[in-house]
């Protein structure tokens, strides 16, 4: 039988008057991998930080069986990591002026040496290349330890968890299966709630309209006309009076029918975009951006050198590379930001039709944090208020949120807003860097596909996988120095590169592998207390049988490349 690590219970946490967590029972066994997800702002990094004994719940039970470490989603690490996973995430020396993957990696690398039988990841991939993340997900794979995992990188969610927790208005729900199979799960249970809904709705209706047709027979009972003698008149009361008592009792035994029918709810949609963003002044050329770069530097280094490339109007393009390759410091100097310590060369050509929008991180440049969420969307757009609050709803804001000043907004709350300003905005070309950063899983998905259905011109950064494949058309790529261009989708490249990508996933399980058999030798040459030898030396031969089939696999991968 599995072993319990962690063990929590009855556990309450509130910020003034709003209950955050309420959570009666959760259990981590030995090995799981859980995905742990909700919306922003619901309180998954402060369950993670209670769990981690970094905070104090106000009441309830956290027992851990098992050493644990977390990997945090900011902040600095003191960095006493393994040699070998130093080296594998290419993980820099402390400096100043450290890029925000560079920053992750050194966080992921410090976690990763303590050699737990538990880890917390929130939000390991933030702003990590494409490289680092693919990294991550092979060692997270190869980790022997229980896992708990908040990302909003659905195809890491999904490679490597087999069980969800659902955090919603404090409440846990719980069940044993990927991110995909719990979004099918969520979706056969909508349709269910629906039809009962409309069960529903349709005998409501009928028991009204028969209520409201008993009342109306009632009512066509004519009283006894006065030309009538005392003997018929009274005949006639007595017959009137019967058949209204008859008609009352029917109307209560419907009312009671309709007192007594159980209440559906109707289930949560968020409502549609009934018009293509971005398409209201289009560009009328066939480009909207040209660019030639003759070199592109950052102090003594040159970041790109001797590229060009266009942006087609209406054309949705990805710009990938690794951490510190240049891609946000090209999307600045393409906006016509002076930088200190960048040269450029080259020339830019904006066509006269394109108005150009931006997102970054810094969103305190786009928004007006004394006014509401409403106004700020409302400033530079000139779309109706019910569109601004439909596509604040898709994004996650609605109800009496888009009434409050943004300054007591969270931070991913802010980037919602600056995404929505962005969308009901004149402009027609977006310029969008990294972002869904901070986003939950379910604003990603909306943000998706309101983009991949945006009527003008996309260039962005994003390291999640998922949302490039889903909104990007073309790939501009920065690889040491060059630039190259990719017309079509991140699936297409991918697959026309499968077989590099292949041999060096290969590599990085070969190593993930050969660093557990090193810290196996360690524990055989000098066991703890509760250390198996026997044991460990069948993982250490398990290992080893595993490593050689990998090696043989990289050989002959290789050999067929050089073909």
């Amino acid at each position: 039988m599995p072993r319990i690590i962690l063990e929590a219970a009855h556990l309450l946490k509130s910020f003034g008057d709003q209950t955050v967590l309420d959570v009666d029972q959760i259990r981590i066994f030995d090995g799981e991998r859980i995905a742990l997800i909700g919306e922003n702002g619901v309180g998954k990094s402060t369950l993670l930080s209670i769990f981690s004994g970094e905070s104090e719940p106000d009441s309830g039970t956290v027992r851990h069986y098992g050493s644990f470490a977390i990997i945090h989603q900011s902040g600095e690490t003191r960095m006493n990591g393994n040699a070998h996973l130093i080296s594998e995430f290419r993980v820099p020396d402390a400096r100043s002026g450290l890029s925000g993957g560079e920053l992750t990696r050194r966080r992921i690398v410090d976690a990763l040496s303590q050699n737990t039988q538990l880890l917390f990841a929130d939000e390991p991939t933030t702003d990590l290349d494409a490289g680092g993340v693919e990294r991550l997900r092979q060692f997270l794979m190869s980790y022997r330890g229980a896992l708990v995992l908040v990302s909003h990188d659905r195809s890491l969610l999904d490679a490597l968890c087999t069980r969800v927790l659902h955090l919603e208005d404090g409440r846990i729900t719980d069940f044993p299966g990927t991110y995909a199979e719990y979004r099918a799960e969520l979706e056969r249970r909508r349709a269910h709630q629906q039809f009962e809904y409309d069960q529903y709705r349709a005998e409501q209706s009928r028991l009204k309209a028969m209520a409201q047709q008993k009342a109306e027979w009632a009512a066509s009972v004519q009283k006894a006309p006065k030309r009538m003698g005392n003997s018929e008149a009274r005949l006639h009361t007595r017959e009137f009076t019967n058949a209204v008592i008859h008609q009352s009792a029917a109307k209560r035994v419907v009312q009671n029918r309709m007192d007594r029918l159980e209440k559906k709810e109707r289930p949560r949609d968020l409502p549609e975009i009934r018009m293509t963003l971005g398409a209201a002044r289009p560009v009328e050329a066939k480009t909207a951006i040209s660019v030639q770069c003759d070199s592109l530097q950052a102090g003594n280094r040159t970041l790109i050198s001797r590229a060009q490339f266009s942006l087609p109007s209406g054309s949705r393009t990805a710009l990938l590379g690794d951490n510190g390759s240049g891609k946000t410091t090209l999307l600045r100097i393409i906006r016509g930001e002076h930088l200190p310590g960048i040269s450029f060369s080259g020339n830019i050509r904006v066509n006269p039709g394109v108005c150009m929008g931006i997102f970054d991180q810094d969103h305190a440049k786009t928004l007006n944090l004394d006014e509401t969420v409403l106004c700020n969307v409302l400033s530079s757009s000139q779309l109706p208020e019910s569109m601004a609050r439909t596509v604040l709803a898709r994004l996650g804001l609605q109800g009496d949120t888009v009434f409050k000043p943004v300054r007591v907004l969270s931070g991913g709350e802010r980037a919602k807003i600056a995404l929505a300003k962005l969308l009901l905005s004149e402009n027609n070309l977006l310029i969008l860097d990294e972002p869904t950063n901070h986003l939950d899983i379910f604003t990603m998905e909306a943000l998706e596909t309101m983009l991949a259905d945006y009527g003008g011109t996309l260039l962005f950064v994003s390291h999640d996988r998922a949302f490039t494949s889903a909104v990007a058309n073309r790939i501009l790529t920065i690889d040491h120095g060059n630039l190259s261009v990719f017309e079509g989708s991140l699936k297409q490249m991918t697959e026309d590169a499968g077989h590099s990508r292949s041999t060096e996933s290969l590599q990085i399980e070969i190593s993930a592998l050969e660093m557990r058999m090193a810290a196996l030798t360690a524990r055989m040459s000098a066991p703890k207390k509760g250390d198996r030898p026997g044991l460990l030396s069948e993982q250490y031969d398990t290992l080893a049988a595993e490593l050689r089939a990998l090696k043989q696999a990289a050989e002959h991968s290789d050999t067929k490349k050089h073909k």
